[in-house]
């Protein structure tokens, strides 16, 4: 039986990162430089060490988010618990503006009528914001496939997407479709992911940019 440990309040996220990090270090794991602040807080937020493995960043992908952040992008979900975890007070101190458009009347009008889901096509309305967007997905695939879809054509494509949706239909392969891309992403392979998990990559960026400026 696990003993209680005394903990301050204050010292209790600290502590937790502590016991990340030895446990990796038990696991035999070292995470890249780059990549360790955005890893460690999937694991805090989700107490999972399978995200120590199947995480996958594009080259440079972290700098890349840093970089978009400090000049003001905005980050749209796919998901308004998404939205709610993501810390737009610190991204709105870079100029950047978090978005959901998923419940928007517009959104439900235009599903309905071309039969498609809300989140492709919230997707499309996001490509109207004129700024560099980077994409937080946490729910749904076809938030991913329609992305892969409007990038394909060539015409405009996201500055960034972290694409993490979990579950079960079409989950691993929107995935898959993204990792062929050339744009620059953050994905989980698997099922694994969830709005929480895409909220806890954008704010491991969002702090260290906040914690460097």
């Amino acid at each position: 039986m696990k003993e209680i440990e005394y903990v301050l309040p204050e010292e209790i996220e600290k502590r937790s990162f502590e016991i990340i990090s030895e446990e990796l270090l038990g696991r035999g794991i070292r995470l890249p430089a780059e990549e360790e602040a955005v890893t460690k807080r999937v694991i805090h937020t989700s107490a999972d060490f399978d995200y120590a493995e199947t995480l996958c960043f594009s080259e440079g992908a972290v700098s890349i988010l840093k970089e978009l952040i400090r000049n003001g992008a905005d980050i749209v979900t796919d998901t308004n618990m998404t939205l709610a975890g993501i810390n737009k007070k610190v991204l709105a101190g870079f100029g950047g503006e978090a978005h959901c458009f998923m419940a928007q009347e517009e959104t439900v009008r235009l599903a309905k009528q071309r039969n498609m889901t809300r989140a492709a096509v919230s997707m499309e309305m996001a490509a109207a914001i004129e700024k560099p967007v980077i994409f937080a997905i946490g729910n749904a695939p076809t938030a991913l496939i329609k992305l892969h879809e409007m990038a394909d054509k060539g015409d405009w494509k996201p500055a960034f997407i972290i694409g993490v949706p979990v579950g079960f239909v079409n989950v691993e392969a929107a995935k898959e479709l993204i990792l062929k891309t050339e744009i620059p992403y953050i994905i989980n392979r698997g099922r694994k992911g969830g709005s929480t998990i895409a909220a806890a990559i954008c704010n491991a960026v969002l702090y260290s940019c906040e914690k460097n400026f």
